[in-house]
């Protein structure tokens, strides 16, 4: 593992252009540590990061999303949506030297992560039966047309798990989590808990030429600002989306030898908005949720607070991703549109609780600027300030009236915003999904009729409608589409290939001499 490297040769090296190795090794930035690698069983980022290149799936995504060969080489889809057939690679080996087989796939959707995963759960209720008419050919067959199966395919979403290692036993506490074996193209080689990950070339990689890197270390380094420190001096060579703080980005580009990429998100699409309490209080009304999104000055948040990265959000779904429409109620910036409503509401000054999320300085400044804007047009605000276990608690507690959060879009609304506005999903207990209580059964309806819907143009007319009756509901407080930049050396090329970015991108990348 490189050491830090002394002020005076650190003021050296900042004075040329870095490059990362030549000897086939980058570093990378984990954070915070994986809890796991076992993909299957735990789907965070940091895990999603590290174990997307130990495991694969079926498929990967290009940046458009259109679904591209992995460990399936082709698929076919019935004309009726009813039937996926894929065939897979041959000669793919686990990293145990075992072969990979359709019965592994079988297991994989099956059994073990219709018990493991419960994002991929929801997707595989769609499945009648899973078929393995060779070792090389599995057919899915569903119950009823769902447009968004075949976005499932991911290697965080629909991971690969050896059936020989897992079959009959106790999953979550198998050993073989501890040294997780997938097919891809690095294997586990060791993990020094508060330090580093390594990771090493599958030499029996199915691809020839790839990959061509020899070994990964994922550097666990807590401190943001340490983070950019290590880049800056070249300790590591890459720093995922994320890792620093947003306005250390511009100054991090701008030295020599270093490139950005916003590719790499468009699968997860970022999406942050303010979970508003739609139970009890003022923020139950609707016009009063409607006056907060005119209050807030969306436009500074994204210019200033996160230094231009990112693309205000117009509504429930992302314009990255798959169906988005912009036909639906402007909520620029207008205070006095924002006191307007309020009065209507007949907001008595009572103090509106703000959650801000204890992700770093970004997000206490922008919690800061939200509640300006809110306290500008009239609204009485008590920030809250907790830690991540903190804010955990008093989300799932639904102890709060405003909370910063943000949520992935898994490529289809289907997969990854419904979640947040079915009424079936207003259950206490968990920071996710419908937190914020908004109930409109009649909705529920059409969520369902668009993800059942044959053909892109018939799911976009759905889509289209839901959209603009949840934006004028304002269940939420939509903030930005984020943007975390993917900070690299350049002459590391190829890194981000995939809708997933860096997580399932170290198969294709390479350094450049």
């Amino acid at each position: 593992m490189r050491m830090l490297l002394a002020a005076s040769t650190a003021a050296l090296m900042l004075a040329a252009p870095l490059t990362a190795q030549a000897d086939g090794r980058i570093d990378i930035v984990v954070q915070p540590e994986p809890p796991s690698l076992m993909l299957g069983i735990v789907q965070n980022g940091p895990t999603q990061l590290v174990a997307g290149d130990i495991y694969e799936s079926l498929l990967r995504y290009d940046t458009d999303l259109n679904p591209q060969p992995s460990l399936a080489e082709s698929w076919e889809i019935s004309d009726d949506g009813l039937t996926y057939t894929f065939k897979l690679r041959e000669g793919v080996l686990w990293h145990d030297g075992e072969p990979f087989t359709s019965a592994d796939v079988a297991f994989t959707a099956d059994v073990f992560l219709r018990e493991t995963h419960p994002r991929l759960r929801v997707s595989l209720n769609y499945v009648d039966s899973i078929e393995t008419p060779d070792d090389h050919t599995v057919v899915f067959k569903l119950k009823e047309p769902f447009g968004p199966f075949i976005g499932v395919f991911e290697t965080g979403t629909m991971p690969m798990i050896p059936k020989h290692i897992y079959e009959g036993t106790d999953f979550a506490n198998n050993p073989a989590n501890n040294t997780p074996i997938g097919t891809g193209p690095f294997k586990f080689n060791e993990w020094e808990k508060g330090s580093y990950i390594h990771l090493v070339k599958n030499e029996d990689y199915y691809l020839d030429g790839k990959p061509a890197l020899d070994e990964v270390f994922y550097r666990v380094i807590p401190d943001a600002a340490s983070r950019a420190v290590a880049f800056e001096t070249g300790e590591v060579d890459v720093l995922p989306g994320g890792s620093v703080e947003q306005f250390d980005i511009p100054r991090l580009a701008a030295m020599d030898g270093v490139c950005t990429t916003g590719k790499g998100w468009e699968y997860f699409a970022p999406h942050s908005w303010l979970w508003v309490n739609n139970r009890s209080g003022p923020t139950a009304n609707e016009k009063f949720r409607q006056a907060i999104m005119y209050a807030m000055d969306r436009e500074f948040a994204r210019d200033v607070v996160w230094n231009g990265f990112g693309n205000i959000a117009t509504g429930p779904v992302s314009s990255m991703t798959k169906f988005y429409t912009d036909d639906v109620i402007d909520y620029s910036y207008d205070p006095e549109k924002a006191k307007e409503l309020l009065e209507e509401a007949g907001y008595d000054g009572e103090t509106i609780r703000l959650l801000p999320l204890p992700y770093g300085e970004t997000w206490t400044r922008w919690a800061e600027a939200v509640r300006q804007n809110l306290t500008d047009v009239g609204i009485n605000v008590e920030t809250v300030a907790t830690d991540v276990a903190g804010w955990n608690q008093k989300v799932s507690d639904r102890d709060y009236d405003l909370a910063f959060t943000y949520l992935y879009q898994f490529g289809d609304p289907a997969l990854g915003v419904a979640r947040t506005y079915l009424s079936t999903n207003d259950v206490d207990g968990s920071p996710w999904n419908n937190v914020q209580g908004y109930q409109n059964v009649p909705l529920d309806d059409k969520w369902a009729a668009a993800a059942s819907a044959v053909g892109d143009e018939a799911r976009q007319a759905i889509y289209t409608e839901i959209q603009q009756e949840v934006v004028e509901d304002a269940p939420v407080a939509w903030l930005l589409e984020l943007e975390f930049p993917t900070i690299y050396r350049c002459n590391v090329k190829d890194l981000v290939t995939t809708a997933i970015g860096i997580n399932d991108g170290l198969r294709d990348a390479y350094i450049e001499d």
